[in-house]
Order: C-alpha cells, then structure tokens, then sequence
C-alpha cells in the first residue's frame, strides 16, 4: 500500500456497553462446548486476518500452551493505546470490555473485514478466566491485564521493542465452558485455510503440549487450496482453472478442478469468512459453469436415454472448486455468518466467471469436451438411480420379515419421539431390543460392513441391501442434488428425529462407524445439518466403591470424580478452609501437576523446582551479578549438576546451564529466556504463588481417617488426594457393547436420562471432504501418508 490508513482512536466505534456475554454465551460464539472454545481463537485470528486484508500485517501465529492457554499474534498495526475522545478510556481497552467497539463498523480502518460485528475481542474477554494483551506499537511494549472481562492491570509501558502488532494471551474459563482444551489439528486445519485464502500471508501453529508446529504459505492461494482439496483422487485434467477479477468494489476469486470421483465440493467464503450454506456468490457461479458448458454441449450427441437432458448438477459431477469474495458491505445471514444475501453480488460473479470461461473452453476445446463426457455419464447414472430408486420402493424392506437384520420398530409414530439405533452385528442388536424402550426406541441391527459410498455411484449403491435397509428404515427416500435441491428426498418424512449410530470401540466397530458417517455426510446431509444424527458413547470405565456405582465417561470425568471421593475423607490440619476452597486449591494441584509432568520430561523436576522456589524469572537473566547470584544459590539446592552461565552472543542475556554425567550419556539443561518467559513456566509461578496464599508454605499435613500425612510438595498433593480417592475402588475398562448385557447396555448408553450421545455435526465441510476422501477413497498413497503422519497420536490401539 502507498500511504498507510491511521489507524488510532478515532477509528474506533462504539455501538453498547458488554452485556449478558457470560451469562448467555452461546449467543456470542454459538455452543459452550468444544466449537465454542475454538471460537475464542478464531475471533482474535479474524481480527488479525483483517489487518492483513489491509495491507498492514504478513505474520500471523496461535500457539497452544501447557497450561490451556492460547496465544494469538500478528505483526499489523497494532491496536490503538491511545485514549478514545468520547470514552476518556484508551482504545485497546475498549476494544476488549465494551461490545461493539471495533475498528468495523465504518470504513476508517478496514475496507474488507471477516469480522462484521466488531463483538470478537470483548466476547473472548468476558469468556476468559484471565487474558493478557501486548500492543507493539511506536517502539515500545504496551501491556494490560484482565480476568473474566474486568480489567485488574491498566494499560502500562512495560518496554521497548522494534516489533509492532498485537499479541494475546488468554485462558478459556472453565466455569463457562464445558471442555477448555484445544485441538491443535483444528486450529492447524483453519490457519492452512486462512493461508490458502490470503497468498503471501505466513501462518504460523505451535502446540507446546505435544512438541507439534506448522507454517502455512501459499502464494499461489485458492489454486493451492483446490489442488491439496484433490490430493486424493484421480483428477480429470491437470490444470486449475482460476479467474480473479473487480467488479463494482466486489473483488471476486475463483479455482476449480474436476476429478472422476461422484461428488461436488465447493468451499466458499466471503472476506475469509467461510459461508457453509453458499449464497449469492455461490448461485452466480454455478450459474455462470452451466451457462459457459452451453456451447460445448449443443455440439454434442447425447443418448437416447437421456430425456431430461443435461441438469446444472450433472455438469457439477466431480468438480472441486473455491470461491472467495471480497464485499465492502456483506449481508450474512444471522451472526453466523452461513450465507452470504447481498443480491448484486450474484450478477457480478456470474458476469465475471462468465466472460472467462467462455473464452477458456474456446481455447481449450479439449477440457470443455472432458467435463461435458463426465456430465453426460452423471445424467445416464442419474437416470438408473432413478429406476433403482423406484425398484427398492415397490419392494419395501419394512415389508420383508425375512430379512436377518430387520427392523425392530417402535410403537410411538410422532417422529419426535421416536429413536432409531443403527447397530454393529447381531448380537450387540440382540441385546439392545432387550434392552430398549420398545414404546420410542427402534432398533436395526447391521449385518457386516455396509458398502464404501465414496468409491461408488448413486445406482451401485441403492442396489446395496443394508443401505437399503437403511433408507427404507428412516423414510426420507434418498435424494439427488438438484438446482431446486434434493430430488427424492423428502425430510418431512424422517421417522425418528433421533438416529443414534451404536458401534464397539475396537477397529472393526470404529470402521464401521465411518463407513455410516460416510453414508449421511453424502447423501443425507440435511440429516446431520438438521441435528438428527449421532453417534452412541457408551461409557469407558465402570466405577464401584463400596455399594455405589458410576458409570464413567472419559479420564477428565474420572479425575473429578476420584477428587470428590477424597474429599469425603480428608481434613487439613491447623487450617480453617471450606470444601469448595479445598476443591478449588486441589483442582489447582491437578493443574500444576500437570504441567509440573510435561516440563520435566525434558527437564529435571529437582531442577524446575528450585527455579520455583527462587523464584526467577526472565529479567533476573539480563544482569551477570544477578545471573552470578542465582547460579551460587542453585549450587546449595543441587548438588548432582554441575551449574554455570554463559552470555548469549545475539541477545545479550545470559543463560544457565546445569550439565551432569548420566549412564547413557551427558544431560545438559538449558534455561534462557524462552523458557522463562513460556506461560507453561509463568503458570506454574502463579499458581505456585496461589496455592501456597491458601495453604502456606510446604511440608503441610492432612488428616485422612485418623491417620497423619505429611505433604511436602504441590505435586505430592495431588498425588497423595488421587490415592486416597482410588482406595478401595473397583475399576473396569469397558472396550465394547458385548461386555455390556441389556439392562447396562440400557442404564449406560440407551437410556434418555443417564446415556451421552454425540451429535454429528459438519463443522468444516472442506476438511470433512478431504478426510473422507483420503481415507475411502481409491488412491493408496494419501492414506499411506495420513497413517504415518498421525501415527503416534494414536491412543487405544486395537492390534
């Protein structure tokens, strides 16, 4: 950009005060669930995304820290520090405390920007127990401090820097959220789709849990995006075809491929945001493809079969394409953002793509002549689909007891009240329809693995007999992509507005559970878009003490519950503390631990502990008598390293070395700055400093039935409540639905009010497309790859 827009105060509008956003959350970010969490992350990641639509910023990162932390920075402008005119507060601040406040609403600082509402900083605030952020801006550090939306540390000048951007660091709040832990692979997935829609821009992941990171640069963009979307099939040419053209300030982008697979993918986006449902600018392309394909299909003999002709779907067979748009003003539908409706934005796409493509298939005849032969095979297909469809119709499943797998339905009709449980294998069915509610609960028992529908057409699949028990089950007809939408299909027709897939959780169950999501994900979407289909979880553990059983469903539950049962049997003595500070300190415990764990596998634990205890921290390293100081002290605590210092030649600060002779070889331990500024370290501090407030300083003593305990560290707190709650209790893995007879399988995975369910959603279609086609598809070396590559993530290995 020539002259860069001023980005100050004055650009900041404020719309309302921040309400309601903690008690009513979903409101804000949708669920407060594991969506919800990450969409913490994606608000500050469209803040920074919008600096860089602008020209302004070139590096954007999240890393994922060991306390459950998030950090999300870019090198923009950075937000303003300076105090707002109307408010009197500075605007960084308003940005996070006020709802509204943001630099969106005119067009002073963004022209494009994802982040329409202006609510992203503020609703990441209220929703976090703590969060820190660091404006780099005119050569100094400006830092300001917040817990759950309250400021606790004003705006302050903390140093000075050549950097520039903004940084934030922020903790979900576990009171708010179901789940707080991140997923690095949704995260990582996100940044590479950022990256693909914003060439030139560097997106940068990290995970400090797991030791993972990735850089994500693709300068060549959408073009990239459809190649890697194509990755794992068979493509019907080799090019991308790409169009990028302004129209009316709308900057329209377009890259599409075909592949001989069966299904259409389109990803679409507008200013980086991502429009599930399509819109506007979605209709203008298709429009446009069918209307450019015109030519090259009036030239062409189709077969006699084919009455209906050619349809806009059948011209879609197989195509894999990415449209993204840029709109100075977009008309979302609702805050999600799902659809875009601005009208006039469908005739620019339309005329833009148009003018290409006409004169591209005139150039190459022989692509233009590829795509309408797959067309032409999709219509003849979709004709047999037909004639299958009104076959498997005339001979209804529901009126062939004969079958071994048949329906074992229920007597309620109201579809909502009705459950169908989908189940691996007979037996585990057998138990089921011993075990269900036989007024609302249907049960249909699979026989064997049905068939892969990603590697088949429409007609092959309807000649399938446990699909078609399957669509015969549900009622809803199975339907064909039209223009209108789906033909045959009719979702007014759905006899259960609960379909509960129930497998094992070993290989073959497992699998089979892909095989059915890969069954609804194509061709019953407007199932799982609806919320009518989920997936069982029956529990992993079964835990007994004494006469009282519970049934367990992960390790996280597990620990809660192992806790409350030592609480029940445990005093600490000489302290005048309630139950819900004991909770609330050993819930900090388990934290420390935690985190204590992960750094010491690297690390010394007698290392990390006197560090703690010294308590020093990264300005104690730029000072060679401090440093000097610190090394004599750490030499009185240990005495099996040897320990010095040394200066760091481009920094300028010192580190500490701590280096001792082990029996497979020399263990050197290197603290320097990262390590002591990284917010695994900085949180153990914290809460190193918050437990001790409440209890004192270590060794402390506990009560537990009359007998004394002496506690000398916070990690031998938590070790030593985990073993009490475990004493005495009884506890069994389960792995499958077989160990379970009818009335367990009922009390823990079928009945309404004690089961969990999972409800499928499709929350990034383009990553589902790719998954599903990588690891069902038929190209080898793309799944090959994806084994390897995730490999050692894999936990419960059935071999």
């Amino acid at each position: 950009m020539t002259e860069e827009i001023k980005y100050s105060a004055e650009a900041i509008d404020v719309v309302e005060g921040l309400d309601h956003v903690r008690a009513r959350p979903a409101m804000y970010i949708g669920d407060i669930g594991e969506r919800g969490v990450h969409h913490l992350i994606w608000e500050l990641v469209d803040n920074a995304v919008d600096e860089a639509m602008a020209g302004y910023a070139k590096n954007i990162s999240v890393i994922l820290h060991d306390d459950g932390s998030a950090t999300v920075e870019d090198d923009g402008r950075g937000i303003p520090v300076d105090i707002h005119p109307k408010t009197g507060l500075p605007a960084v601040e308003m940005v996070f405390t006020k709802l509204g406040a943001g630099g969106k609403f005119s067009k002073k600082a963004y022209e494009y920007s994802g982040g329409l509402h202006g609510v992203g900083a503020s609703v990441v605030n209220a929703l976090s127990s703590w969060l820190v952020v660091e404006v780099y801006k005119d050569g100094k550090i400006y830092r300001m401090e917040f817990e759950k939306g309250k400021v606790i540390k004003p705006l302050t000048v903390v140093g000075e820097t050549h950097k520039r951007g903004t940084k934030v660091t922020f903790k979900p709040d576990d009171e708010i959220f179901e789940t707080t832990k991140f997923k690095y692979d949704t995260v990582s997935k996100r940044l590479r789709e950022l990256a693909f829609l914003n060439p030139g821009v560097r997106f940068f992941a990290k995970d400090e849990r797991k030791d993972l990171e990735d850089e994500f640069l693709y300068n060549e963009g959408i073009k990239d995006f459809v190649k890697v979307l194509n990755q794992a099939k068979d493509v019907l040419f080799d090019d991308v075809i790409y169009i990028k053209d302004k129209k009316n300030k709308v900057i329209v982008e377009v890259a599409f491929q075909y592949t001989k697979s069966y299904n259409e993918v389109i990803e679409s986006f507008v200013n980086n945001v991502k429009t599930v449902e399509g819109g506007t600018h979605v209709a203008g392309f298709r429009a446009a493809l069918t209307k450019s394909m015109n030519k090259t299909l009036s030239g062409m003999r189709l077969p006699k079969e084919l009455k209906s002709g050619i349809r806009g779907e059948d011209l879609r067979e197989g195509l894999t394409a990415v449209i993204s748009v840029k709109v100075p003003e977009p008309q979302f539908e609702g805050q999600t953002k799902s659809k875009l409706g601005n009208q006039e934005v469908k005739n620019i796409v339309e005329s833009v793509v148009s003018d290409y493509l006409m004169e591209y298939f005139d150039k190459n005849k022989d692509i233009a002549t590829k795509i309408a032969e797959k067309a032409i095979e999709a219509a003849v297909a979709r004709e047999a689909a037909k004639k299958a469809k009104e076959i498997s119709r005339r001979k209804s499943f529901l009126e062939d007891t004969s079958l071994p797998g048949k329906l074992a339905d229920c007597s309620e009709k109201d579809p909502e009240k009705c459950e169908l449980f989908i189940v691996e294998g007979e037996s585990a069915g057998g138990s089921a329809k011993q075990g269900r509610d036989r007024i609302h609960q249907a049960i249909l028992p699979l026989k064997g693995k049905i068939l892969n529908v990603e590697k088949a057409r429409i007609d092959k699949i309807l000649s399938n007999e446990e699909i078609r028990s399957i669509i015969n089950a549900i009622g809803t007809g199975i339907g064909l992509q039209t223009e209108e939408g789906e033909e045959g299909f009719d979702l007014s027709k759905l006899r259960y507005h609960k379909i509960i897939l129930m497998a094992d959780a070993d290989v073959d169950g497992s699998h089979i559970t892909t095989l059915l999501l890969t069954l609804f994900y194509r061709y019953f979407p407007q199932i799982i878009e609806n919320g009518f289909l989920y997936i069982a979880q029956p529990p992993l553990y079964r835990l007994k003490k004494g006469r009282t059983t519970i049934y367990v469903k992960d390790d996280e539950e597990l620990a809660k519950i192992i806790i409350d049962l030592a609480l029940d049997e445990i005093e600490f003595k000489d302290l005048k503390i309630t139950r819900s500070q004991i909770k609330d300190i050993i819930k900090k415990a388990k934290e420390y631990y935690e985190i204590f764990k992960n750094i010491t596998k690297k690390r010394n634990p007698n290392v990390i502990r006197s560090l703690l205890e010294l308590k020093i921290n990264e300005e104690d390293l730029l000072n060679e008598s401090k440093v000097k100081e610190i090394v004599e002290k750490l030499k009185e605590k240990i005495s099996d390293f040897e320990i010095w210092y040394e200066q760091d030649q481009l920094e300028g600060d010192f580190d500490i070395i701590f280096e001792k002779k082990e029996k497979f070889g020399l263990l050197t331990i290197r603290i320097d700055t990262e390590f002591l500024t990284s917010y695994a370290y900085r949180r153990l501090i914290e809460l190193n400093k918050e437990i001790k407030e409440k209890l004192g300083d270590f060794p402390i003593e506990i009560l537990h039935k009359g007998n004394l305990k002496i506690i000398d560290s916070i990690e031998n707190l938590y070790e030593t409540v985990w073993d009490i709650g475990f004493s005495g209790v009884e506890l069994q893995r389960y792995k499958g639905l077989g160990e379970m007879n009818p009335e367990q399988l009922w009390e823990t995975t079928m009945n309404p009010k004690t089961r969990r369910l999972l409800q499928v959603t499709i929350e990034d279609a383009a990553l589902a497309d790719e998954v599903f086609s990588i690891l069902m598809g038929e190209k080898v070396e793309p799944r090959k790859e994806f084994i390897m590559k995730y490999a050692k993530e894999v936990r419960n290995l059935d071999v």
